[in-house]
């Protein structure tokens, strides 16, 4: 997502990453089904792979949002930030975190690399939109670890999940409405005078 230069890029990589959390949920299912299960897997999809990105197109659309992102970083020392974040992760620091699950130790370090990289997403973005794509990003990578990582969550914890994501969407819609109405603009750097 970092290396999207328009926002419906970074809409479009956000729900291929929900894709990939949907394929941990079904190789989830399918080691142990249950209805619940399948009933997240489907509101996961609907959710998270078909209407936030709508959502985040029609904010593009709505309020003519600048297509290009800016980001604070440049493209090459954003590149060493994620290269330095995944290299850390894979360290011996991390190591009582990736031996939680010690045949997935590289996908679980992969995972809290994700969690990480998507707190820099946030950080290093300038438009509001790719923070909030930030936001849920986290949210995905911090499923995916628990997934992967093979700690017990129940399908309803996955449902509450869900509905606060998309109760989340609903008021994000007002707030990047509040916000482009008050100063005409989703880029956080001109949003300052807004401290007083």
């Amino acid at each position: 997502m970092h290396l999207a230069k328009k926002n419906n890029g970074v809409a479009g990589l956000y729900a291929l990453q929900s894709v990939a959390l949907v394929l941990l949920f079904v190789s989830s299912f399918l080691a142990n089904p249950t209805v619940l299960l399948f009933l997240v897997i489907i509101v996961s999809i609907i959710v998270k792979v078909i209407l936030a990105p709508r959502f985040f197109n029609r904010l593009v659309t709505r309020h003519k949002v600048k297509f290009t992102v800016s980001s604070y970083a440049n493209t090459p020392v954003t590149l060493i930030v994620i290269m330095f974040i995944t290299a850390f992760v894979n360290s011996d620091v991390f190591l009582p975190i990736t031996d939680l699950s010690a045949s997935n130790s590289t996908y679980v370090a992969l995972a809290i690399a994700a969690m990480l990289v998507s707190i820099f997403l946030m950080v290093n973005r300038k438009s509001a939109l790719s923070q909030i794509v930030g936001v849920l990003s986290l949210e995905n990578s911090i499923v995916a670890f628990g997934i992967i990582a093979g700690l017990e969550q129940s399908a309803l914890l996955q449902l509450g999940t869900l509905f606060d994501i998309f109760v989340w969407m609903l008021v994000a819609t007002v707030f990047v409405s509040m916000v482009y109405r008050h100063t005409g603009s989703l880029v956080v750097t001109t949003m300052r005078h807004l401290k007083d």
